[in-house]
């Protein structure tokens, strides 16, 4: 998360001026609400989503989503609301932000060699939230907004990512202390790996990959010259913490956890991002050589994929058809069977094939991407209206699915309408002055009350971001 330093750089002076971080064993200066956490967590996500690092994948985001709600389910908290999202940014780590957000980088997912071992360290993180460690991190600094309080969350974030670089952006006196009380104490880290443990054996994970994982990463820091990967120095690992959670493991009966396909898929698909179309594959047709390693399935998804974004739609055709009777059963592998039809302009079927498949996985966001744009081609406005509606329902900080309602109300003359969708979906990518725009035009275009009330409503909460924020430049 390098490129959120500059947030450091507004909140240096509340966190420099500050009378200090609390004692977080002391659960009495918790003042923070579960209300208010989740707020702190939103105004956060603002920053973190206008990041060029926020990687904007909707197959991604989703399977994240359905592992991570899989432990919540077992967690201490399973009525919290959380959100699984990816970072784009090769280096090995993850992180928690108050009130159930959580950021996982491509490296780390990419480094996981099982799904139980990714099962584990989203099994960390939610744990940190459900302690609710990072807000009582928050809740000691003076200051007398959540707008702020969210400021400061992106600061310790970039703090805890980037150490060396906080030091530079906090100045004055007692930067170095305060520097110092970012991070998670041991004991926090220990109690995270205690639960995480927990909750990863009882949502059917192998418990065993929890220390293996960390075991691994510790291995790999002689190898790298002196550079210890971002999640030991985020989450401090010694060697007294492995042995406490392999001590741990050894009184659970071992399971044999077989990884589900999708997690297979997304390595694959993240493959794909991290190379040029060409490397992409040659990357995959040596990986289904003579020397056939890796999931199969996954391979020829990812070499079909690959071959579409290098402008081959026949060829990807072809390798795509010995998976077309899985098809029906993956939504991730018919998002592509779609994509690969789409790219036939003569497909008559086509609108037929989206509508099946987004009745068979109503809440795979991409088929509904790929079906709201077809409906909008063919002029199925009330269709295409009536489709992503459901969809913002279920996914509001969603903002493709914003866009494209703009674009239909636009179709339909409902001015109002599409500029307060419009303002939805500036906001969820960080622009916060678009955003204000948009609901002034909002404003302007139509006088249903209701709408009117929210658009107020929703400007005197961007205005105050806004605020904070210019105040501390």
């Amino acid at each position: 998360m390098r490129t959120l330093i500059p947030m450091m750089l507004l909140t240096s002076s509340l966190l420099c001026h500050a009378e200090g971080l609390p004692d977080l064993g002391d659960v009495s200066q918790a003042a923070v609400s579960p209300q208010q956490e989740r707020q702190i967590g939103e105004q956060s996500m603002i920053e973190i989503r206008a990041d060029r690092s926020y990687l904007d994948d909707a197959e991604i985001s989703d399977y994240l989503n359905q592992l991570g709600y899989q432990l919540v389910a077992n967690s201490s908290e399973p009525g919290q609301e959380f959100e699984f999202f990816a970072i784009n940014d090769n280096a090995i780590n993850a992180f928690a932000l108050p009130g159930g957000f959580i950021g996982v980088n491509t490296g780390l997912m990419l480094t996981a060699q099982s799904e139980s071992e990714l099962a584990s360290v989203l099994g960390h993180e939610i744990a940190h939230v459900t302690q609710h460690h990072l807000a009582r991190m928050i809740s000691g600094q003076k200051v007398d907004s959540l707008a702020a309080m969210a400021a400061i969350a992106v600061a310790i974030l970039a703090a805890r990512s980037n150490p060396e670089a906080s030091q530079a952006a906090i100045v004055g006196a007692q930067a170095g202390s305060i520097q110092r009380q970012l991070n998670f104490t041991r004991t926090h880290e220990q109690e995270a790996d205690r639960i995480g443990l927990a909750t990863l054996q009882q949502s059917g994970f192998d418990a065993r990959a929890m220390p293996a994982f960390l075991e691994r990463l510790q291995k790999a820091t002689s190898l790298l010259e002196g550079n210890t990967p971002s999640y030991l120095r985020t989450h401090p690992v010694t060697s007294e913490r492995i042995a406490d959670i392999a001590n741990r493991v050894q009184q659970i009966p071992f399971r044999l956890v077989a990884d589900s396909l999708d997690f297979h898929l997304v390595r694959a698909r993240l493959q794909t991002m991290r190379k040029s179309p060409q490397e992409a594959v040659a990357f995959f047709t040596d990986a289904m050589g003579p020397q056939k390693y890796g999931n199969q399935t996954a391979q020829r998804y990812g070499l079909a994929l690959a071959l579409l974004r290098s402008n081959q739609p026949a060829r990807a055709a072809k390798e795509f058809a010995p998976l077309h009777e899985l098809a029906a059963h993956n939504p991730m592998i018919a998002t592509l069977a779609g994509q690969i039809r789409r790219a036939d302009k003569n497909d008559k079927g086509i609108i037929e094939f989206y509508r099946s498949a987004t009745q068979n996985f109503p809440q795979h966001r991409a088929l509904t991407y790929d079906y709201a744009e077809l409906l909008l081609q063919a002029r199925q406005y009330e269709d295409a209206l009536k489709l992503l509606n459901e969809q913002v329902i279920s996914h509001p900080n969603d903002p493709r699915l914003h866009e494209l309602q703009a674009q239909v109300y636009a179709a339909l003359g409902k001015r109002q309408e599409e500029h307060h969708a419009l303002a939805h979906a500036y906001a969820l990518r960080g622009n916060l002055h678009g955003a204000i725009a948009q609901l002034e035009l909002a404003k302007q275009a139509g006088s249903d009350y209701y709408q009117l009330s929210a658009i107020e409503s929703e400007l005197k909460q961007y205005r105050e971001t806004v605020a904070v924020h210019t105040r501390k430049n």
